[in-house]
Formats: structure tokens, sequence, C-alpha cells
């Protein structure tokens, strides 16, 4: 009898392994910057110059990174510049423009779409209209609007009705109102988005917004801002102001750790690990910042993150933040 070798399962193609999904990607249109131009952003953000995006431009970089689908949206300023009818128009405007993108590259883009708050009535609008006529896979919020802290009751209407559609809420960090102050006269992405990001998810939970509405899916940017490091001080003070009715203690921890992050930014050697101490690698998606992080920085942050040691074994960087986003963002694996 001739004994034959077991057959040894050959390695998957490129073609078969799935590229990376990266869900903290934006685009701009030029009557979006002359909007915010005309706002009073010329610096947006105290950064020197205003991107330029195209969709070729995009693919480019996204074929030159393995990276198969980016998720648009407008970053900060958002779309109110402290008028309601004239943020609900360019909300519209952008999120029909991102939505043509998304129809003419299905399998390359998806949408974030942007809410015209503190608007809370044009926001529910918005809401409608991106989900049940643009087909959106989520909503782009800002850390604040014009103050406006996403724990303020006045938003509640707006998260109950993303909860009820079980919706991907995607914050984006914005400058503080005190920006004038804190800033000290530096880019504020560098210092105050971080903390931006950590005060609006503070307020969240502190507001009860994340208790009251399990439904929603939140994607926390750049590993989380500051959260990870304060994850416990914030626990602390709210067992000691915030006692339950039911006679529970909140619980931060447990909250913050239900909560998904992004990968944006250089989070590597330092950011990633202390993320990796409150949140478990399902929850962890890839995020490029592009088109307002430059072309070169993309290629030098992706490389960093792939050279990093990976938290589940076996896994890549890819294939572990791209599983959890198709689980996250389903319509993405059609």
């Amino acid at each position: 009898m001739t004994m034959t070798a077991p057959s040894v399962p050959s390695a998957p193609s490129a073609a078969e392994v799935p590229g990376f999904v990266d869900v903290h990607a934006h685009f701009v249109t030029d009557s979006y910057i002359d909007g915010a131009r005309a706002a009073g952003h010329e610096l947006p953000d105290g950064i020197p110059n205003w991107p330029s995006w195209s969709v070729a431009e995009h693919l480019e970089l996204m074929d030159r990174n393995g990276i198969d689908t980016a998720v648009l949206s407008i970053s900060s300023p958002g779309v109110h510049f402290g008028d309601d009818a004239a943020a609900r128009r360019l909300a519209r405007e952008v999120n029909e423009a991102g939505a043509r993108t998304v129809r003419s590259h299905p399998s390359r883009f998806g949408l974030f779409a942007s809410l015209p708050l503190p608007d809370t009535d044009g926001a529910l609008d918005e809401i409608a209209y991106a989900f049940d006529e643009l087909d959106a896979d989520g909503v782009v919020l800002e850390t604040n609007s014009h103050g406006v802290y996403l724990g303020d009751k006045r938003l509640e209407p707006v998260f109950a009705e993303l909860a009820r559609r079980r919706a991907t809420v995607f914050i984006h960090p914005t400058s503080p109102v005190c920006w004038q102050e804190s800033a000290l006269g530096r880019p504020r992405p560098m210092v105050e988005f971080i903390f931006d990001t950590a005060r609006a998810v503070i307020d969240l939970l502190f507001a009860g917004t994340l208790e009251r509405h399990p439904g929603l899916e939140v994607i926390v940017p750049h590993c989380g801002g500051a959260l990870p490091v304060l994850a416990d001080r914030i626990d602390g003070f709210m067992k000691l102001f915030m006692p339950s009715q039911d006679g529970r203690a909140p619980d931060a921890v447990a909250q913050l750790r239900r909560l998904h992050y992004d990968i944006a930014g250089p989070t590597v050697p330092r950011q990633l690990p202390a993320l990796l101490r409150l949140a478990d690698p399902s929850q962890l998606l890839y995020g490029s910042d592009y088109c307002w992080t430059p072309p070169a920085a993309v290629d030098s942050h992706i490389a960093s993150v792939n050279a990093a040691p990976v938290p589940v074994d076996g896994a890549t960087w890819q294939s572990l933040t791209t599983g959890n986003a198709l689980r996250l963002l389903p319509r993405l694996t059609c």
C-alpha cells in the first residue's frame, strides 16, 4: 500500500487576506472649505493649511498601504458655524457628496454622516435622511458643538434616536471653547484634541448616556485620547459622586471597556500599550486620519503599527482590526 504525505494547506494569497478597514478617514469638498473659511476657519484648529482630497488620491494611498475600505467623515470643525439653517444645508451637502463617493466605489468607501449639532431638530432630520436615504454606515459627532458637549441633556433625543437605530457613532475631537487660553498658540490637534476626546466621553459617562442607551456602538478616536491613563481616576470620582438609585455604584471602567477605539495617530510605542490595559483587543480598529494626516505620515504610522507586538496570538494588526471592523460595520463585507 502506498502511503501519501498529508496535504499541507497553502498560504492564502494576498487577495484572500482582507486589507485594513479604516474607520477614521476624512474627506473635504471645495464648498465645505469655502463655507468654513467664510466662517473664520482660515487656519482650522490652528493647522496652517486646509488639506486637499480626491477619490483618486485616496485610493492610491489605500492601495499602497493595504487598506481595502475607508469610512469617510468630515473632521473638525464640523458643519455648524453658528447658523442653524446654514448648518442643515451644509450637513446635507457633505453627506450627499460622501454618499455619491460610496455609490461610485461601494467596496472601497463607507460614510459616517455629519449632523448639524447643536441643532437637535436638524440633527434628527439628518439622521433620518442619512440612514433611510443615503444608507450611511453611522454618524460622526464632534466632541463639542459650540461648547455643547455630548452628555448635554439637549442632545438626549439625538442619542435616543441613534440608539433606537443601533447606530455606530464615531466621536471626533475638535477645539474646546477655551482653546484661546489653553492651547498656548500651538496647533490644537496636538494636545487639545486628546483632552477634548476624554472630556466628551467623561461627559457621556457622568450624564448616564451610555448606560441609558446600551445599543449605541461608540468609536473613540486616537486610542481614547487621555482616557486610558484617567480611567481609574474617573471611576473613583463616579463612585464618590454618582451613587446609583438601586444601590449599585457606577462602573466607569466597565463602560469604557464596551467602547471601540481606533488607533489613529502616533500611538506606538506608548499610547497603544496603555489602551490595551483598558480595552480588549476585540474593541480595536484601524484609523489613518487621512486626509488631515499627510500621506507620508500615514505610510509611517501603518509601518509602525505593523511592527508593534500584536495582542492576539496568530493575528496581525490587519486581521485583528479588520475582523473587529467588519463585525461592527457588516455592510462593508458586501
